[in-house]
């Protein structure tokens, strides 16, 4: 609270021991008009559940399938009013997803480093910053494209 950060919880952490969930409800309820950094943290959580969760949403509201569109699954997602990430850092080596921010990651950048986490330290997390700088963001366009619409 002293620090103005907000913390939220996505997943499914209704599962959780009741005791552990009611205290997770209250930190979000304490938190929830800091307007500082932001601390997210993902519990029983999948991108695939997160995304059957929207749809059973979409589904329980009726909306016909005629109006469903990118924007209708985005606004049902756990989080909605958090951006999707610009850049996701995956240390250990491993070249995947591994299931998270399945939806949200669409136009992410990836850094791969084979650091583990427990070593990933500020000279290593300066390094993915500056490969993040040095990449050109399109958002599915050409590098052609993008150039066209700056100019």
């Amino acid at each position: 609270l002293q620090n103005n950060i907000r913390f939220t919880a996505i997943g499914r952490p209704n599962v959780l021991p009741e005791d552990v969930y009611h205290e997770l409800l209250q930190a979000e309820a304490k938190t929830s008009r800091n307007s500082g950094m932001r601390f997210n943290i993902a519990l029983n959580y999948g991108g695939r559940a997160e995304i059957v969760d929207a749809v059973r949403k979409i589904v329980r509201e009726g909306i016909p399938p005629e109006q469903i569109d990118e924007s209708t699954i985005a606004k049902r997602l756990y989080h909605p009013e958090v951006p999707d990430p610009d850049l996701i850092i995956r240390t250990s080596g491993e070249v995947r997803t591994s299931n998270f921010l399945l939806w949200q990651s669409a136009y992410s950048e990836l850094y791969v480093t084979p650091i583990y986490w427990p070593d990933f330290d500020e000279v290593e997390f300066l390094l993915a910053l500056q490969h993040f700088q040095a990449r050109e963001r399109r958002f599915g366009k050409t590098g052609e494209q993008v150039r066209q619409t700056t100019t």
